[in-house]
Protein backbone atom coordinates (compact mmCIF):
# COMPACT_ATOMS: atom_id res chain seq x y z
CA UNK A 1 0.00 0.00 0.00
CA UNK A 2 1.34 3.66 -0.66
CA UNK A 3 1.95 5.98 1.48
CA UNK A 4 1.86 9.73 1.44
CA UNK A 5 4.64 11.29 2.72
CA UNK A 6 4.31 14.63 1.39
CA UNK A 7 7.90 15.63 1.85
CA UNK A 8 9.46 18.28 0.05
CA UNK A 9 12.56 18.12 -2.62
CA UNK A 10 14.49 19.61 -4.85
CA UNK A 11 15.14 18.84 -8.43
CA UNK A 12 18.82 18.04 -9.29
CA UNK A 13 21.06 21.61 -10.67
CA UNK A 14 23.73 21.55 -12.84
CA UNK A 15 27.19 21.00 -10.92
CA UNK A 16 29.37 24.04 -10.87
CA UNK A 17 32.02 23.87 -12.89
CA UNK A 18 35.46 26.00 -12.92
CA UNK A 19 36.15 24.99 -16.98
CA UNK A 20 34.55 27.72 -19.37
CA UNK A 21 34.00 25.15 -21.85
CA UNK A 22 31.90 22.70 -19.46
CA UNK A 23 29.72 25.58 -18.22
CA UNK A 24 29.52 27.21 -21.45
CA UNK A 25 27.84 23.34 -22.48
CA UNK A 26 25.80 23.63 -19.44
CA UNK A 27 24.04 26.77 -20.36
CA UNK A 28 23.02 25.59 -23.65
CA UNK A 29 21.67 22.49 -22.39
CA UNK A 30 19.89 24.91 -19.78
CA UNK A 31 18.55 26.98 -22.95
CA UNK A 32 17.29 23.60 -24.91
CA UNK A 33 16.04 22.06 -22.02
CA UNK A 34 13.86 25.36 -21.18
CA UNK A 35 12.85 24.40 -25.24
CA UNK A 36 12.23 20.87 -24.26
CA UNK A 37 9.78 21.80 -20.62
CA UNK A 38 7.48 23.65 -22.67
CA UNK A 39 6.46 20.74 -24.71
CA UNK A 40 6.43 18.84 -21.55
CA UNK A 41 4.62 21.01 -19.70
CA UNK A 42 1.96 21.15 -22.94
CA UNK A 43 2.08 17.30 -22.55
CA UNK A 44 1.65 16.91 -18.48
CA UNK A 45 -1.46 19.58 -18.73
CA UNK A 46 -3.48 18.08 -21.92
CA UNK A 47 -2.11 14.13 -20.98
CA UNK A 48 -5.10 13.73 -18.32
CA UNK A 49 -7.97 14.60 -21.14
CA UNK A 50 -6.28 12.80 -23.94
CA UNK A 51 -5.58 9.55 -21.58
CA UNK A 52 -8.56 10.06 -19.57
CA UNK A 53 -10.92 9.86 -22.78
CA UNK A 54 -9.64 7.30 -24.38
CA UNK A 55 -10.04 5.39 -20.83
CA UNK A 56 -13.62 6.56 -20.69
CA UNK A 57 -14.59 5.09 -24.02
CA UNK A 58 -12.94 2.00 -22.65
CA UNK A 59 -14.68 1.58 -19.51
CA UNK A 60 -17.96 2.81 -21.27
CA UNK A 61 -17.28 -0.80 -23.63
CA UNK A 62 -16.24 -2.71 -20.78
CA UNK A 63 -19.54 -1.29 -18.93
CA UNK A 64 -21.83 -2.67 -21.88
CA UNK A 65 -20.06 -6.04 -22.90
CA UNK A 66 -19.94 -6.91 -18.38
CA UNK A 67 -23.67 -6.03 -19.19
CA UNK A 68 -24.21 -8.74 -21.98
CA UNK A 69 -22.16 -10.72 -20.21
CA UNK A 70 -23.29 -10.61 -16.52
CA UNK A 71 -27.15 -10.07 -17.29
CA UNK A 72 -27.97 -13.14 -15.50
CA UNK A 73 -26.71 -11.54 -12.48
CA UNK A 74 -29.27 -9.81 -11.46
CA UNK A 75 -26.61 -7.57 -9.03
CA UNK A 76 -23.78 -7.16 -11.72
CA UNK A 77 -26.76 -5.99 -13.98
CA UNK A 78 -27.76 -3.42 -11.87
CA UNK A 79 -24.25 -2.36 -10.99
CA UNK A 80 -23.99 -1.65 -14.71
CA UNK A 81 -26.87 0.15 -14.77
CA UNK A 82 -25.72 2.42 -12.14
CA UNK A 83 -22.76 3.09 -13.88
CA UNK A 84 -23.96 4.15 -16.86
CA UNK A 85 -24.72 7.19 -15.48
CA UNK A 86 -21.98 8.24 -13.37
CA UNK A 87 -20.01 7.57 -16.24
CA UNK A 88 -22.33 9.87 -18.32
CA UNK A 89 -21.42 12.61 -15.87
CA UNK A 90 -17.49 11.90 -15.43
CA UNK A 91 -17.25 12.00 -19.19
CA UNK A 92 -19.12 15.31 -19.18
CA UNK A 93 -16.70 16.88 -17.14
CA UNK A 94 -14.13 15.89 -19.40
CA UNK A 95 -15.15 18.62 -22.19
CA UNK A 96 -17.06 21.19 -19.50
CA UNK A 97 -16.10 24.35 -18.91
CA UNK A 98 -17.68 23.39 -14.77
CA UNK A 99 -15.86 20.05 -14.75
CA UNK A 100 -15.27 20.04 -10.78
CA UNK A 101 -19.19 20.29 -10.25
CA UNK A 102 -19.58 16.85 -13.08
CA UNK A 103 -16.94 15.18 -11.46
CA UNK A 104 -18.57 15.86 -8.36
CA UNK A 105 -21.73 14.42 -9.75
CA UNK A 106 -20.02 11.77 -10.83
CA UNK A 107 -18.30 10.66 -7.50
CA UNK A 108 -21.36 11.62 -5.36
CA UNK A 109 -24.53 10.83 -7.67
CA UNK A 110 -27.07 13.39 -9.08
CA UNK A 111 -30.72 13.08 -10.86
CA UNK A 112 -31.66 10.30 -8.62
CA UNK A 113 -28.64 7.52 -9.60
CA UNK A 114 -26.06 6.58 -7.83
CA UNK A 115 -22.57 8.09 -8.13
CA UNK A 116 -18.98 6.14 -8.53
CA UNK A 117 -18.47 6.05 -4.57
CA UNK A 118 -22.44 4.50 -4.05
CA UNK A 119 -21.53 2.21 -6.80
CA UNK A 120 -17.90 1.00 -4.86
CA UNK A 121 -19.82 0.68 -1.40
CA UNK A 122 -23.31 -1.06 -2.46
CA UNK A 123 -22.03 -3.44 -5.30
CA UNK A 124 -18.21 -4.61 -3.48
CA UNK A 125 -16.91 -6.80 -5.59
CA UNK A 126 -18.61 -6.43 -8.91
CA UNK A 127 -17.23 -5.56 -12.18
CA UNK A 128 -19.12 -2.32 -12.20
CA UNK A 129 -17.42 -1.19 -8.89
CA UNK A 130 -13.94 -2.00 -9.88
CA UNK A 131 -14.30 0.12 -13.16
CA UNK A 132 -15.98 2.45 -10.72
CA UNK A 133 -12.47 2.69 -8.49
CA UNK A 134 -10.82 3.81 -12.00
CA UNK A 135 -12.91 6.80 -12.76
CA UNK A 136 -13.55 7.64 -9.05
CA UNK A 137 -9.08 7.82 -8.87
CA UNK A 138 -9.49 9.87 -11.85
CA UNK A 139 -12.35 12.63 -10.58
CA UNK A 140 -10.38 12.81 -7.61
CA UNK A 141 -7.12 13.59 -9.56
CA UNK A 142 -9.18 16.66 -11.90
CA UNK A 143 -9.85 17.64 -8.23
CA UNK A 144 -6.28 17.80 -7.43
CA UNK A 145 -7.26 15.11 -4.36
CA UNK A 146 -4.15 13.16 -5.28
CA UNK A 147 -4.09 11.37 -1.52
CA UNK A 148 -7.34 9.74 -2.60
CA UNK A 149 -6.61 9.29 -5.99
CA UNK A 150 -3.90 7.14 -5.01
CA UNK A 151 -6.30 5.23 -2.82
CA UNK A 152 -8.85 4.21 -5.55
CA UNK A 153 -6.74 3.75 -8.18
CA UNK A 154 -4.45 1.21 -6.40
CA UNK A 155 -7.94 -0.83 -5.94
CA UNK A 156 -8.67 -1.13 -9.71
CA UNK A 157 -7.06 -3.76 -11.74
CA UNK A 158 -7.31 -5.29 -15.07
CA UNK A 159 -6.05 -6.83 -18.46
CA UNK A 160 -7.27 -3.63 -20.64
CA UNK A 161 -3.84 -2.89 -22.55
CA UNK A 162 -4.62 0.91 -21.89
CA UNK A 163 -6.14 1.25 -18.60
CA UNK A 164 -3.83 -0.77 -16.17
CA UNK A 165 -0.69 1.50 -17.27
CA UNK A 166 -2.89 4.86 -17.29
CA UNK A 167 -3.97 3.88 -13.24
CA UNK A 168 0.16 3.05 -12.87
CA UNK A 169 1.25 5.79 -14.26
CA UNK A 170 -1.74 8.30 -12.81
CA UNK A 171 -0.80 7.18 -9.72
CA UNK A 172 2.82 8.19 -10.64
CA UNK A 173 1.58 11.63 -11.40
CA UNK A 174 0.00 11.69 -8.46
CA UNK A 175 3.36 10.97 -6.42
CA UNK A 176 4.89 13.75 -8.06
CA UNK A 177 2.37 16.21 -7.40
CA UNK A 178 2.78 14.90 -3.45
CA UNK A 179 6.02 16.06 -4.08
CA UNK A 180 7.48 12.27 -3.63
CA UNK A 181 9.68 11.52 -6.62
CA UNK A 182 10.84 8.08 -5.50
CA UNK A 183 7.50 6.85 -4.94
CA UNK A 184 6.74 8.55 -8.52
CA UNK A 185 9.44 6.79 -10.02
CA UNK A 186 8.66 3.51 -9.01
CA UNK A 187 4.96 3.72 -10.62
CA UNK A 188 6.23 5.62 -13.68
CA UNK A 189 8.40 1.93 -14.23
CA UNK A 190 5.86 -0.08 -13.35
CA UNK A 191 3.76 1.65 -15.93
CA UNK A 192 5.57 1.44 -18.62
CA UNK A 193 6.14 -2.18 -17.82
CA UNK A 194 2.53 -3.03 -17.85
CA UNK A 195 1.45 -4.26 -21.03
CA UNK A 196 3.98 -2.51 -23.28
CA UNK A 197 2.38 -0.56 -26.46
CA UNK A 198 3.30 2.37 -28.50
CA UNK A 199 0.82 5.03 -26.67
CA UNK A 200 1.62 4.50 -23.02
CA UNK A 201 5.03 2.63 -22.79
CA UNK A 202 7.21 6.01 -24.33
CA UNK A 203 4.80 8.29 -22.31
CA UNK A 204 5.66 6.38 -19.04
CA UNK A 205 9.37 5.75 -20.12
CA UNK A 206 10.10 9.59 -20.31
CA UNK A 207 8.62 10.28 -17.22
CA UNK A 208 10.39 7.93 -15.43
CA UNK A 209 13.42 9.28 -16.88
CA UNK A 210 12.82 13.00 -16.04
CA UNK A 211 11.73 12.58 -12.55
CA UNK A 212 14.73 9.75 -12.19
CA UNK A 213 17.44 12.50 -13.29
CA UNK A 214 15.64 14.51 -10.23
CA UNK A 215 16.51 11.98 -7.52
CA UNK A 216 19.64 10.96 -9.01
CA UNK A 217 18.90 8.22 -11.21
CA UNK A 218 21.27 9.35 -14.13
CA UNK A 219 21.95 5.56 -15.40
CA UNK A 220 18.16 4.58 -15.65
CA UNK A 221 16.97 7.59 -17.06
CA UNK A 222 19.58 7.80 -19.74
CA UNK A 223 18.87 3.90 -20.51
CA UNK A 224 14.84 4.97 -20.73
CA UNK A 225 15.29 7.76 -23.12
CA UNK A 226 17.55 5.13 -25.41
CA UNK A 227 15.01 3.17 -25.36
CA UNK A 228 12.48 5.37 -26.35
CA UNK A 229 14.77 6.42 -29.42
CA UNK A 230 15.51 2.93 -30.48
CA UNK A 231 12.12 0.88 -29.62
CA UNK A 232 10.02 3.85 -30.31
CA UNK A 233 10.90 6.50 -32.73
CA UNK A 234 7.39 7.49 -33.75
CA UNK A 235 5.93 8.39 -30.90
CA UNK A 236 5.85 11.84 -29.59
CA UNK A 237 8.07 11.31 -26.67
CA UNK A 238 11.06 10.45 -29.31
CA UNK A 239 11.20 14.29 -30.46
CA UNK A 240 12.07 15.24 -26.65
CA UNK A 241 14.96 12.36 -25.92
CA UNK A 242 18.44 14.44 -27.77
CA UNK A 243 17.42 17.48 -25.52
CA UNK A 244 16.72 15.62 -22.25
CA UNK A 245 19.78 12.75 -22.86
CA UNK A 246 21.90 15.92 -23.78
CA UNK A 247 20.52 17.19 -20.41
CA UNK A 248 21.12 13.95 -18.41
CA UNK A 249 23.98 12.76 -19.55
CA UNK A 250 26.15 16.28 -18.21
CA UNK A 251 24.47 15.80 -15.14
CA UNK A 252 25.96 12.49 -14.94
CA UNK A 253 29.57 13.36 -15.53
Amino acid sequence: MATFNRRGYKKSKLNNDNNVNKSQTAEVFDSLDSTANKSEKWILKNQYKIFIVIAAVSISVLSYLGYERFISDPKEKEAVSELNKAQYFFELALVSNKSDSLFKLALNGGEGKYGFLDIVNEYPGTKAANLANYSIGMSYLNLKQYDNAILFLEKFKSNDILLQSISLGTIGDCFSELNQPNEAFDYYQRAFKQNENIYTTPKYLFKAALIGSEIGEYKSSIKFLNRIKEEFPESYESRLVEVQLGRIENLNN
